[in-house]
């Protein structure tokens, strides 16, 4: 499995340097909500603008007193479709995470950063009009050793449910040196000790688990060339696993062309020593 992140990242990081170098923008894989969980690829020479807020809404007694943060860093980016092929597609993007607030010892390095990420798959009905959407993704592939290289591998299955959405599921495997697949975000005998447990964080390995999406559009209208989408879209999804990705959470698309929405809604974690309490995200995107 450590020669297949290897071979994925080495091949990512290749195809994504000639993207930086034509515009230095960041963005995130394609998502439904807060995970990956979806069969969505960027189509070919399609560019996606994305700018990702997590804030909290209140703080309780215990943030307070365990110094959990209010906000994670705003992610800023670029996803790019990179395939001309009707029945194979690929996107590549780069993210850009600019400081949070209240940002424990640990979590420090996530501000300021870059995270690259790649997906290729084929989409809904390619080899015959019962057959799902299948992709393979990496995604959070950091530069900051043993924290944001979490070098995340996901395979996605999705299907359309006839009149009743799209359901979305598969699994995950991030590297095991990176202290945010852990819980609590520590190793418990690390080299370097900044990245020492903390009263209450074991450490312990929790690299892998499942992912799950849903998606919902309702209130179909047309612009003016014709083409039509939904005016509002509700998504969902949950990732397993006491880790940085540990968690999910549900909100409301609203499109206010097909290509120009904005979503929101709250999102909850599996982890609060990593991520502290549950958050409220608004998500701007633009396809052109």
């Amino acid at each position: 499995m450590k020669m297949m992140t290897r071979i994925l990242k080495t091949a990512m990081v290749t195809t994504l340097s000639g993207v930086c170098m034509a515009s230095m923008a960041y963005a995130t894989p394609s998502t439904t909500y807060w995970t990956p969980a979806t069969s969505d690829v960027q189509p070919f020479n399609v560019w996606h603008i994305g700018v990702d807020n997590y804030f909290r809404l209140s703080r309780t007694q215990e943030e307070l007193a365990n110094g959990q943060f209010d906000s994670f860093p705003t992610d800023v980016g670029l996803t790019v479709g990179v395939l001309p092929f009707e029945k194979l597609q690929m996107e590549v993007g780069i993210d850009g995470l600019f400081p949070g607030t209240r940002i424990s010892p640990v979590m420090r390095s996530i501000g300021n950063s870059l995270l690259f990420n790649a997906k290729i798959g084929t989409p809904e009905g390619a080899f015959g009009t019962w057959f799902p959407a299948i992709n393979v993704g990496i995604f959070n592939v950091g530069t900051k050793s043993e924290v944001t290289n979490m070098d995340i591998i996901d395979i996605i299955v999705g299907k359309t449910l006839g009149s009743f959405g799209r359901i979305h599921g598969g699994g995950y495997y991030g590297n095991p040196d990176s202290v945010l697949m852990r819980q609590g975000g520590c190793k418990p005998n690390p080299r370097n000790p900044a990245l020492a447990c903390i009263a209450g964080a074991s450490g312990e390995l929790d690299n892998a688990g499942g992912m799950v999406g849903y998606d919902y559009g309702f209130w179909k209208v047309k612009d003016k060339e014709g083409n039509e989408y939904n005016k509002w879209v509700f998504a969902a999804d949950y990732a397993s696993g006491k880790n940085f990705i540990g968690g999910g959470g549900f909100g409301m698309y609203h499109y206010f062309t097909k290509d120009i929405s904005l979503l929101t809604g709250p999102v909850w974690f599996n982890d609060h020593v990593i991520n502290g309490q549950w958050k409220w995200t608004v998500q701007l995107d633009i396809n052109y």
